[in-house]
């Protein structure tokens, strides 16, 4: 169990770390909301996983390569999804300031919780997450444990490297934001934020790649 979970954590490391959907969330809530707005992002992330890493434990995550049907509205949703995230994006870039009329802890609750929401949301409705717990996990398990156990071990050992990961991905964001302090800086992180979201959304409705 031990070789199994320390080579299965060496594989997860590189793909955690791997730009992506989910590094770029946080980058970005992190350059425009603060490295707070961008741990609860990738709590959100993070609480995903966890959902994930049950339902391939109990045998769900089946279901999206079994059922095209499922794994289509899956994968379109989550595509409209970051469609709705990436024209948000683009319209605050043009906006300008943010709820600059409401109360500072206003804003701030509903930012934290809309990066959460946001966060749990890209991660949920990726139906590529669920294939990629379902495929991978698997490999790693040895032959006479417990699938359900090994399952929830290895979901665990790569929350902590995403945790480790977001962490570092967050204090630097936020650092080199302050480091800056340019409004014009964080309208451009938008922008780019928000073009990349609209194309991962494209990746996601073309994506033709699944076995049913």
């Amino acid at each position: 169990m031990l070789t199994s979970a320390l080579a299965f954590a060496s594989v997860a490391a590189l793909i955690n770390i791997t730009p992506g959907l989910d590094t770029l969330l946080v980058l970005r809530t992190s350059v425009s909301q603060g490295r707070s707005a961008g741990l609860v992002s990738a709590l959100g992330i993070l609480t995903g996983c966890v959902v994930w890493g049950i339902a391939t434990a109990v045998g769900l995550t089946a279901l999206l390569t079994a059922s095209r049907v499922a794994y289509d509205a899956l994968r379109i949703a989550g595509a409209a999804y970051l469609v709705w995230l990436g024209a948000s994006a683009l319209w605050r870039s043009r906006r300008g300031g943010w709820d600059e009329g409401a109360p500072e802890v206003e804003v701030e609750t509903r930012g934290r919780w809309a990066a959460f929401r946001a966060g749990l949301g890209t991660n949920l409705l990726n139906p590529k997450a669920g294939v990629f717990y379902m495929s991978l996990i698997p490999q790693f398990t040895p032959d006479g444990e417990s699938v359900f156990t090994m399952t929830l071990l290895l979901t665990a050992i790569g929350m902590v490297e995403l945790a480790i990961w977001y962490w570092v991905v967050s204090g630097a964001a936020a650092a080199l934001a302050d480091r800056l302090r340019r409004p014009a800086f964080r309208r451009r992180m938008e922008q780019v934020s928000g073009v990349a979201f609209v194309g991962f959304a494209a990746n996601l409705l073309a994506d033709g790649g699944r076995t049913a």
